[in-house]
């Protein structure tokens, strides 16, 4: 499940620097919420398809994934890593995808960013070669993370904010949120032909959308003056770094052996990356993270409740499409019809759930949601050879629909909640990395998990580990409703619930436009 809340998305805290010699301000800028002209149902068009794109491709890529392990010959341990690969790419490197926006403008980092995500898709299609495969998986993934931030700010500088921002906001959120069921259907389609044509699908789309962007995306200066000095790249690279290192550890060591010395050398090599990062964000002037927002009871658990959230489901999702496909025998349409009622449910709630968050305190949505998930996935350790999918599988997609309806947008809405608005953008990145990292990490753990257990399925036996890999994500759920709960306890009256330490005061005339919003604005 990959459905998208929107976030905002500047990224920095500092007080911009204006521009030299800045481009005229846009002459289309849309104040009303009726009446849009074709020009800005082209631009939404545009900027909504790239998100809906992002969604997809990860649901499609994800029914294929037996097709291709059939195909290349490739064993789980590397077979996740296309998966992986995307997720660590767009998570790793979001907020830096952010600040390129603010420094090299919307524009340009938007359509740059659609157009390497277009050629690499169409190129996936064409190799056979698994190591290439992924390093493009992570390249798209890299890409989504200057489209996302990009596309957004586009967005907020585009529609004025009240009526005509929050039509568009609604909009956006539909088509992200959508792109995963339609992934699933037109994954099972396509894969049903080819696995190629899936890994092809996205890219003629995009290379679309990058035409049509180039004439109706606006030029506009960027919010900040450009400088190498203001990109935190050593920041980037460095957690980037320690979050690909330790995954690729962690898959490896159940082949390597858990205290073999290479093994523990990369352990410690990811230790010092992840030391550095913290390190490079205490003195860089203008980081990624500025550490002290961590300070925030209801930011961090926010940004772990998404870890698990993600984690938990992106494992589970991988488990069962193996199973389903090569110990059942399922086709791969059969397989993305039977997740598709989890889709619809996060569809059909996308507009329904802000009156919801009005209504209920977040930390409570997030605890029924990640119950939800428990439930789903304990269910799910009754599956036996023989069981039809309306007994062992379809109440699970049920309880993993009204999870993700509750808990995705709850854990957005708190991680943004009392944070100034120069550091929302932080603040949205932040939880969009620890949910992009989650589904990494937990993917990773369970393939070492079943890759232990040695030997290929046996038709209609459940996959070597599956049991013990399943039982591990019922325990990362626990702890995560745990921390939930004790969040609630805390937060009795006359408790402080950890707000978010303000950053540096910027003036209101030199402060650079917003370039992101919560469809609740």
């Amino acid at each position: 499940m990959h459905a998208h809340r929107v976030p905002r998305v500047t990224t920095t805290h500092e007080p911009p620097t204006a521009p030299s010699n800045p481009e005229p301000a846009p002459a289309h800028h849309v104040t009303t919420a009726g009446g849009w002209t074709s020009k800005t149902w082209l631009l939404l068009l545009v900027l909504c398809g790239a998100l809906f794109l992002d969604s997809l491709d990860i649901s499609m890529v994800g029914v294929a994934l037996p097709s291709i392990k059939a195909a290349l010959g490739m064993d789980p341990s590397s077979l996740q890593w296309i998966v992986s690969g995307y997720v660590l790419g767009y998570g790793g490197l979001l907020l830096l995808g952010g600040r390129a926006a603010d420094l090299i403008g919307r524009r340009p980092v938007f359509l740059g960013a659609v157009a390497v995500f277009g050629v690499a898709s169409v190129a996936t299609a064409f190799i056979d070669l698994p190591a290439a495969l992924i390093a493009l998986r992570f390249i798209k993934g890299v890409a989504a993370a200057f489209t996302v931030p990009a596309g957004l700010s586009i967005i907020t500088t585009t529609f004025a904010e009240g009526p005509a921002r929050n039509k568009a906001f609604s909009i956006y959120t539909v088509c992200g949120a959508s792109g995963f069921s339609l992934g699933l259907v037109f994954g099972g389609l396509l894969t049903e032909v080819s696995y190629r044509l899936t890994l092809l699908f996205p890219g003629p789309i995009a290379l679309a959308l990058l035409v049509l962007g180039w004439k109706v995306i606006p030029h506009t200066a960027p919010s900040e003056t450009f400088s190498l000095k203001r990109f935190d790249v050593a920041g980037a690279l460095t957690s980037t770094g320690a979050l690909l290192i330790l995954v690729y550890t962690v898959v490896q060591a159940p082949h390597l052996g858990w205290a073999s010395p290479t093994v523990l050398i990369l352990f410690a090599v990811s230790a010092l990356l992840a030391v550095a990062f913290v390190v490079t964000e205490v003195k860089h002037p203008h980081p990624l993270v500025r550490l002290a927002i961590l300070k925030s009871v209801r930011l961090v658990h926010a940004n772990l409740a998404g870890f698990v959230m993600f984690g938990g489901y992106a494992a589970f999702q991988f488990l069962v499409t193996l199973y389903v496909q090569d110990s059942l025998g399922w086709s791969p349409v059969a397989m993305s019809l039977a997740f598709l009622p989890a889709g619809l449910l996060v569809v059909a709630s996308a507009t329904k759930i802000d009156a919801v968050l009005d209504r209920v305190n977040s930390t409570v949505l997030v605890a029924v949601g990640l119950t939800a998930f428990l439930g789903a996935y304990v269910w799910f350790l009754r599956a036996e050879a023989g069981a039809s999918y309306w007994l062992f599988l379809f109440p699970t997609i049920l309880l993993l629909g009204v999870g993700f309806a509750l808990t995705f947008p709850a854990v957005n809405s708190q991680a943004t909640e009392g944070v100034s608005d120069d550091e929302q953008g932080l603040a949205s990145g932040l939880l969009n990395t620890f949910i992009q990292v989650g589904g990494a990490v937990m993917m990773a753990v369970v393939t070492a998990i079943t890759t232990s257990a040695g030997t290929e399925a046996l038709p209609g036996h459940l996959l070597p580990g599956m049991t013990t890999a399943i039982a591990v994500v019922v325990g990362l759920t626990l702890v995560g409703l745990a921390g939930t709960v004790s969040v609630l306890a805390l937060a009795r009256p006359g408790r402080s619930d950890g707000a978010p330490v303000p950053g540096p005061e910027v003036p209101a005339d030199v402060r650079g436009p917003e370039v992101g919003s919560t469809a609740r604005d």
